[in-house]
Formats: structure tokens, sequence, C-alpha cells
């Protein structure tokens, strides 16, 4: 099954009403047919509803849905972006573990990692996504999961995902790829080695800013990695909390099994029926609205690489840039999504420009069917320091655009009027 029909068709079975579209299940909670049936379920016999927490017939759609277009066998929605990669670190680290993270990441995902992880006892050490040489220079046997991007935001770099997985299994460490620039439509880490993806489904999977949400995809056979791997004990020990099961012995996929019935349930943070509607939604014209974001991006690097007051612009699309090659190879026809980013000379200009946009909103969101612009020295990555700035590739005076789905010529015409007052 192609892409255009996974995201109009997979994962739906239409019920005796026979609706075309998946419907809203707005419920908390199901009734079950006796005490036994609710017994059989709670102990995992029968797979069914339980509470909206942990399964909901809209979400399993947008889940079965979102997985096949992954490439992957299983994935587990969530309420944000944040709170699947948080899912994706708590599901296999511990206190006194550690976790490899690519320097270029987005700013939420340094400071959850690099802090807010900090206090569990989770050690974050970081990697430079263009050199996956340094990782074998700072994985142990306490090393649990390996966390980069396909496409960095902001500084827009398109990592070598094979090169990176490759150092991963050679260690039989879970790699996990943050995929929410390039979207399932443009690159499928799955196919080049990757053991789960993560994406914001609060940026293109809506496309129209509508609802924060998260998911997480798992692999197939993931097991096998897992199983009798000293890293990953807890996969391969009875889980008392759970009635002594055993995650890497269940017939269903182990990791998105083990964030839904320990994760979910303690910790709650799981997307609403309504907000898996909208997702499901946004899905049906994604393949149509990552060609438009990604042809007007294109267009808008090709104007801003030529202008005299950009020093530098970050777009894998143009043949210039040193991540074109790696576009060409990991990226659906070299397309680079709508999210580019260019450096002026100061922090005061950047800013200056930010403030003298008409059309582009001054906004920290990607993906939406509006453009937006943000200045992130000021804003996602304002906490770093500026050494911190320049590691993860977001110097003072570097712009961010989310090209969105407006006519390319009033945009670049609107770069240009903010331009011309520097």
């Amino acid at each position: 099954m192609e892409q255009k029909t996974i995201v109009t068709h997979y994962g739906y079975e239409k019920d005796s009403q026979k609706s075309m579209v998946v419907p809203i299940y707005q419920t908390t909670a199901y009734e079950f047919e006796s005490t036994n049936h609710a017994a059989k379920l709670f102990e995992l016999e029968e797979l069914g509803n339980i509470y909206t927490r942990l399964t909901n017939p809209t979400t399993d759609v947008f889940e079965k849905r979102f997985a096949k277009l992954e490439g992957g066998v299983a994935s587990i929605a969530t309420a944000s972006g944040m709170s699947a990669i948080f899912y994706a670190i708590a599901n296999v680290a511990e206190a006194g573990d550690n976790i490899a993270v690519a320097k270029q990441v987005y700013g939420g995902t340094s400071t959850l990692t690099t802090h807010t992880i900090k206090r569990f006892g989770i050690e974050a050490r970081t990697f430079d996504v263009h050199n996956p040489q340094e990782l074998k220079s700072i994985i142990d046997n306490k090393t649990k999961l390996i966390i980069f991007e396909s496409i960095t935001n902001p500084s827009i770099d398109v990592a070598d995902i094979e090169a990176i997985t490759s150092i991963a299994k050679e260690y039989k460490i879970i790699t996990c790829v943050d995929n929410t620039v390039a979207s399932p439509i443009l690159c499928n880490p799955i196919k080049y080695g990757a053991d789960l993806v993560v994406h914001s489904a609060s940026k293109y999977t809506t496309g129209q800013g509508l609802a924060i949400g998260g998911i997480i995809v798992e692999r197939e056979d993931l097991v096998s990695l897992i199983k009798d791997n000293d890293r990953y004990y807890h996969f391969n020990e009875p889980d008392m909390s759970y009635h002594g099961l055993i995650y890497s012995s269940m017939p269903l996929p182990p990791f998105t099994l083990r964030v839904r019935l320990a994760l979910l349930r303690d910790f709650g943070a799981t997307p609403s029926p309504f907000n898996s509607w909208l997702y499901i939604q946004g899905l049906e014209t994604l393949p149509l609205r990552m060609q438009q974001h990604s042809n007007s991006a294109l267009k808008i690097a090709q104007f801003l690489d030529e202008h005299p007051k950009v020093i530098k612009v970050n777009y894998p699309g143009l043949k210039s840039d040193p991540n074109y090659k790696r576009a060409q190879k990991y990226l659906k026809d070299g397309m680079s999504s709508g999210l580019l980013s260019f450096e002026l000379k100061s922090k005061e200009d950047a800013q200056k420009l930010a403030d003298s946009m008409e059309l582009f909103s001054l906004v920290v969101n990607i993906g939406d069917s509006k453009s937006i612009v943000t200045h992130p020295a000021s804003t996602t990555h304002q906490q770093l320091s500026k050494e911190e700035l320049i590691a993860a590739g977001v110097p003072e005076g570097l712009i961010r655009l989310s090209i969105g789905l407006e006519d390319t010529k009033d945009l670049i015409e609107d770069l240009s009027q903010a331009l011309n007052r520097l």
C-alpha cells in the first residue's frame, strides 16, 4: 500500500454505522460484558478497551495508520512530542544510566535531556551529529539510548542515519530518531536501521497548529535486540506491577507495550480522542502538503542564498548545502521539508528582521499552513549559552522559517521588505 492510500484508508474498519470518517470516541471508560470479561482484559488474556488513558478506538486508528506510514510494526500516541521523547527515555533508562544525545537537537529536547532528566539520575552525553564516531568515546555499559533528529531543528542538518545506527547495533543500543521535521512522507528512519521513531504530531501531522500531541513508532522485531540484552534487563524480568509479565516474552511489540502498560498507566500523558481525530484528518493531506512545503522552501532558500545581507542559508535542498548528498539519500526525491534557517550578521539584525515581517507570524511552532518566523536564540534556545548555541548550530544571528502554504511570491516579497530594513 502506497503513502497516499495509507493516509486515507489504513487501520480503519467501519462499524455498523458505516461512517466514512473515523468516529470520535469521546469517552473516558468502556463497559465490560461481565466481571470475567473485565478480568481477562486486565490480565491481557483478551485485548480490548479498558480506559482511554491506555487505549481508545479513535487513537487506535491514528496509531495503526502512523506506524504503517513510518514502516513500523506498532506505535503509541502521547499527549505531546516532548512526552513521546520522555517516554522513549524512561522506558529504557533508570538512575545511574546514561543516554547519548546529538548536540544538534530541538531546544526542548536539549533541556529535557541535559537538565530535567539529570534530576532522575540519568546522564546525557552529547555527540556531534556530523561526527557519529564520537559515539564510541561516550558509550559504556550503562548507555541505554541514542537520540538524534533526521533533519535537525533549527540548524537544518541531515543526519547520516545509517552511520549512527550501525554504531548502535555494534554496541546493541536502541536508537531513537526524531523525524518531526521530515515527516514520514519524506523520510523513514526505520529503513536505515533506526529502532524507534518519534514525532511531535503538533507540527506537520496536524498541519494547521490545531493540537498538541506526539507518537512513538517501534520497528519490527525490536524484541531481538532487547531479549537477553543486559542493557534492557527489565524487559526480560517479571514486571511485578503487572502480574509478573515479561515484556520480551509477549507476542506483542515489547517497547510500545511497556510504554502503554507502565508509563501511560502511571504518568498518563495520553492524547484526547478529539486530538487523535485531528491528527487523522491531517494525515490525509500530509503527502500533498509536504510536497508544497518543500517546493516553496526551496524557492525561498534560493532567494535568500543570493541576498547580499544573508551570510548563510541552511537548507538541504540547495546543491551548495553540505547536507545535500545526505538529503538525496535519506529524503524522498530530495524534498527537504518546509523548515529552513539563515544567518544574519548579528543578534540585533535577526531580531529586527523577525519584528519587521508582515506575512510571516512570529511564533514558536513549525509545520503550520501559515508561515512562521522564529529567532531561536531569543526563544526556543534562549536557555543556552553563546558557546552552547554555536555547538548546537544556532548562532545568535540565526533566523528559522517554517514555510507554509501561501503563495511563494508573497512570502519572498515579505522577506525582501524585511531585509531591506536592515
